[in-house]
């Protein structure tokens, strides 16, 4: 047995870099094949176009307003009680007998609470009326 170190070999410790890329291309292959990919559920929209240059045509509209106090006015006559069935009875009164369904297009204050303004859509949908829209003002370019 030879029990006397070399004094002149230096070596120094070294790592093997292949056994650790073997391991790691192991882990990916795994990771890769177990895992699981889920189609998150979301809401499909069908967003409107605009054609400028093309002709609008006009529909059959409710107006619907809604103050920054709450207040409900449906076609100029205000809505007394800010409950959803005297809204909705106001919506159906002034859905016309005859033609397309109308529109119903809500103007509601930048102030005015979001229950109002779900309340007046609830409310359209107790009347029967599913086409809603909002009106909406551009801003001014400073």
């Amino acid at each position: 047995m030879n029990f006397r170190h070399a004094s002149n070999q230096k070596s120094e410790p070294e790592i093997n870099l292949v056994p650790l890329i073997d391991v790691m291309l192991v882990i990916i292959i795994f990771l890769m094949l177990t895992t699981t990919f889920n189609k998150t559920a979301g809401l499909e929209i069908s967003l409107p176009t605009s054609d400028a240059s093309g002709k609008q045509t006009i529909s059959e509209e409710i107006i619907v307003a809604v103050t920054a106090s709450g207040d409900v006015i449906v076609n100029g006559r205000s809505v007394p009680g800010k409950n959803v069935e005297n809204i909705a009875s106001a919506l159906a009164s002034a859905r016309p007998a005859k033609g397309p369904e109308p529109v119903v297009v809500i103007n509601a204050d930048a102030q005015a609470s979001h229950q109002n303004v779900i309340n007046v859509m609830q409310a359209s949908q107790y009347a029967g009326l599913a086409r809603v829209t909002f009106a909406t003002r551009q801003e001014r370019k400073r």
